[in-house]
Order: C-alpha cells, then sequence, then structure tokens
C-alpha cells in the first residue's frame, strides 16, 4: 500500500511519459503507451526477405535478411522516439524496443541461424560524450529474447565522424567508408552476424560495415534497425 502511494507521488512530481507522444503512462505501462505500441507504423518486413529495405542493398552487399521495426518519417512520432533515445539520455528506449523486437526475430523463420548480434558501433569519444551507443542498446535488448549473445567489443569504429543528419547520400558514404575495424576476428569467423543500428536512411554505415565484416571467413550478415527512413 505504501509502496503503490510512493510511486503515485512520484508520478505527480516527475511523471512518466510515453517516448513517442509524451502523454503520461499508466502504471502497467512502461517506455511506450499502448496506443503507440499499437499505432506506431509498423514495416513487418521480418515476414518478407525480398522487401524494399532487403532492394537497397541488391548489387552492394551480400547479405541473408534485412528488416526494421519502424518507419521513420520527419516529425512523427518514431523520429521522437529515437530523438529520446539518442539525446535525452535514455537508453533503457533501446533495450525495450530490442527486447520487443526480438520476440518478432525470433519467430521468424528468416532469422532462426543467427549466431551472435554486433552494433553498429560508435567512436569512443562520441560514446563517452553519450553515455552509451544508442545501436548496443537495442543488441541488449535483442538479445535477451533472441535468445542469441551480443558483442559490442569485436567490431570497432577507429575514426571520428561528424553527425550525418544532413549529408547527402554520396557525402554520408564518404563520411564512413573505411572508418571501421575488427579487433578479434576469431569471435566472429564462421558466425551469421545480425548487425544492428538505431535508423536506417540512405543505408552508408549499413554498407560500409558490413563491408568490413564481409572480409573474414565464413561470415554471413543479417540486418536489423528499430527504424528506417520512410520518404
Amino acid at each position: 500500500m505504501f509502496k503503490s502511494l510512493l510511486e503515485d507521488f512520484l508520478n505527480l512530481v516527475y511523471p512518466r511519459t510515453c517516448a513517442a507522444c509524451g502523454n503520461t503512462l499508466f502504471r502497467h505501462e512502461e517506455v511506450l503507451c499502448t496506443h503507440c505500441i499499437i499505432h506506431l507504423p509498423k514495416t513487418f518486413y521480418h515476414k518478407d526477405k525480398e522487401n524494399p529495405l532487403f532492394m537497397l542493398f541488391w548489387g552492394k552487399i551480400q547479405i541473408e535478411m534485412i528488416s526494421s521495426l519502424y518507419f521513420y518519417n520527419k516529425g512523427n512520432k518514431v523520429q521522437a522516439l529515437i530523438h529520446q533515445l539518442k539525446y535525452k539520455n535514455r537508453p533503457d528506449i533501446g533495450v525495450f524496443i530490442g527486447k520487443r523486437y526480438g520476440v518478432s526475430l525470433k519467430n521468424s523463420k528468416l532469422f532462426y541461424d543467427v549466431d551472435v548480434i554486433i552494433p553498429v558501433p560508435l567512436h569512443q569519444k562520441k560514446q563517452e560524450i553519450r553515455g552509451y551507443n544508442q545501436a548496443e542498446m537495442f543488441a541488449r535488448g535483442l538479445s535477451k529474447t533472441m535468445g542469441i549473445p551480443y558483442d559490442a567489443t569485436s567490431f570497432i569504429r577507429k575514426v571520428h565522424t561528424e553527425t550525418q543528419t544532413k549529408k547527402t547520400k554520396l557525402e554520408r558514404w564518404e563520411n564512413v567508408k573505411d572508418k571501421f575495424a575488427i579487433e578479434h576476428i576469431e569471435n566472429i569467423e564462421d558466425k551469421h552476424i545480425l548487425l544492428v543500428d538505431d535508423v536506417i536512411t540512405t543505408g552508408s554505415t549499413i554498407e560500409a560495415c558490413a563491408q568490413v565484416l564481409l572480409r573474414v571467413a565464413g561470415v554471413k550478415i543479417s540486418i536489423a534497425s528499430i527504424a528506417v527512413a520512410h520518404y
């Protein structure tokens, strides 16, 4: 009884709000309100191998499967959600979404043989400023419900790059090519890697990462993200 009253008092002083729409969360809700969980624009790409996102990489890199949970548009609630995750000290958002999406990927026959989850790395300098890598938080959540380990140390970003936000597709590619490296090749040899990130826009970052990872003997790559730009 006392605990319940204390929680109610704290919610009045420090209200818990939905990370997407900003509405107050009910006691049983976490990170997202029920309305947003139901109505945020989902892609359902995990059910279709030849989805539009898969086609984005045709002829560029060899991938087994690619999927994204939400459609990302400028000004929509998914953009607000990603903004909270990246810039408002909300690593819990990445873990929460990862756990939910991990259930869908685990139940998809298209992701059944993944061996390890690897997040797109941040440079150490940027991670120290932010306090965490949002892609790693997503990987952590996926790992919990997929029952697959995640590895945030074997693949690194060796050069600090500028933000990609306002760059063209060509500028994005020039900004990330030759910026990644493998630290522990023995950890990924002969593995089916699920490479994960928060948002896929032009695909330049994912392509640059995959090109490095695919140089390792026996590696296969699948990809998952929280959101994909939808124009």
